[in-house]
C-alpha cells in the first residue's frame, strides 16, 4: 500500500528571501513546514553565507522545476582581495593572505572583460557536486581533495559596481551568468589573476530566471502569518504553476485532444508554432494543462502533463 503523504495539496511557485546562515535545503524545509505544504522542491543551490532570490516548486509545480534549475541567475557579490579561503568564502578558513595595495582600478578594468562570456570553472571542492556519490564537500572536510574537470560556464554580464582600495580591497561586482556558475569560483580567479588572491564575503542572488527580489518573501513573514493562522494568506503569495515556464509559447489544445495527450500520445492542433521545441499546452479557456513538444510532423508530443486537480 502506497505511503500517504503528509500535509497539504499546494500546486504552484513561491519565490522566497533566503535569510544567511541558512542552506537552500534548509530554507525548503522550513517553508514547506509552515505551509504544511505534502510535496515541495528547491530549483538551485545557494550557499550558507548566500542570500536572496529562491523559487521553490510545491505540488505539480515540482515537475517544472527543470526549468528554473536550468534558468540564468543574478548575483550582487563583494569580493576581498588579498585574502584566500578554503571554501572561497568568508566561512572558510584562511589559506593565503598577501596584500592588495598594488590593485587599482585600472589593473581590475584590465582583469575583468577576460571574465566576460564564454569561460572555463574547475568547480570547487566545497560544493555538491558529486564524486562516487560522495558530495565534494563531504571530502573537503575530511581534508580529501579530487581532480574536478573545468566546466564551460556563460557570464553573460561582469559589472563593477565599486571598489575600495587597500590592504585588503574591496570589489563589488553585480554577475548575470548561466546555470552551473560558481560566483565563489569567479571570484577566486579574479583574484588569481590580480595576482592577490581573493574571496566572497558577501553573496545576494537578486534575479532566478524571471523572479527578482521583489517577488520574493522573507521566512520571517511566512512564519508570521502562520503563527496568525492565515493560511489563506499564505496560499495567496503562492504564484500559478504555469509561471515557472512563461516563457514558452502558448499552444491551445481541445478538449478532447487533451483527453489523448494525458495518455502520452502525441496530437494534431490547429495552431502550431514555426519553430520546433517545448510548448505550453493550454486548453481552448487559456488554462495551463501541461508541456508539450513540437515533432517533426508538426504535432504536440506530452512531455510534463498536469494532474487534473491542477487543470480545474
Amino acid at each position: 500500500m502506497a505511503k500517504q503523504r503528509r500535509g497539504r495539496r499546494i500546486d504552484g511557485v513561491l519565490v522566497i528571501d533566503k535569510p544567511a546562515g541558512l542552506t537552500s535545503n534548509g530554507a525548503l524545509q522550513r517553508a514547506k513546514g509552515i505551509l504544511f505544504a505534502a510535496k515541495a522542491g528547491h530549483t538551485g543551490s545557494l550557499d550558507p553565507l548566500a542570500t536572496g532570490v529562491l523559487p521553490l516548486c510545491f505540488g505539480e509545480a515540482t515537475k517544472l522545476s527543470q526549468y528554473l534549475l536550468g534558468a540564468d541567475k543574478e548575483y550582487l557579490t563583494t569580493v576581498v582581495l588579498g585574502v584566500r579561503t578554503d571554501t572561497a568564502d568568508a566561512d572558510g578558513q584562511e589559506i593565503a593572505v598577501a596584500s592588495a595595495t598594488d590593485v587599482d582600478l585600472t589593473a581590475i578594468e584590465d582583469v575583468l572583460p577576460r571574465f566576460r562570456g564564454l569561460i572555463r570553472q574547475v568547480p570547487p571542492m566545497y560544493s555538491a557536486l558529486k564524486r562516487g556519490g560522495v558530495p565534494l564537500y563531504e571530502l573537503a572536510r575530511r581534508g580529501e581533495e579530487v581532480e574536478r574537470e573545468a566546466r564551460e560556464v556563460s557570464i553573460h554580464s561582469l559589472e563593477l559596481m565599486g571598489f575600495e582600495p587597500g590592504e585588503r580591497a574591496l570589489l563589488r561586482l553585480r554577475v548575470r551568468a548561466s546555470k552551473g556558475t560558481y560566483v565563489r569560483t569567479l571570484a577566486e580567479d579574479i583574484g588569481a589573476a590580480l595576482g592577490c588572491g581573493a574571496h566572497v564575503a558577501e553573496l545576494r542572488r537578486t534575479a532566478s530566471a524571471q523572479f527578482t527580489e521583489a517577488h520574493a518573501v522573507p521566512l520571517a513573514r511566512l512564519q508570521e502569518l502562520r503563527d496568525e493562522g492565515d493560511f489563506d494568506a499564505l496560499d495567496a503569495l503562492m504564484l500559478p504553476v504555469e509561471c515557472a515556464v512563461q516563457h514558452l509559447p502558448a499552444v491551445p489544445v481541445a478538449e478532447s485532444s487533451l483527453f489523448y495527450l494525458c495518455q502520452g500520445q502525441a496530437v494534431m492542433v490547429a495552431q502550431v508554432p514555426p519553430e520546433r521545441g517545448m510548448v505550453r499546452v493550454v486548453d481552448e479557456d487559456g488554462v495551463f494543462r501541461g508541456i508539450g513538444e513540437i515533432t517533426d510532423d508538426r504535432r504536440v508530443a506530452p512531455r510534463r502533463m498536469m494532474a487534473a486537480q491542477s487543470a480545474r
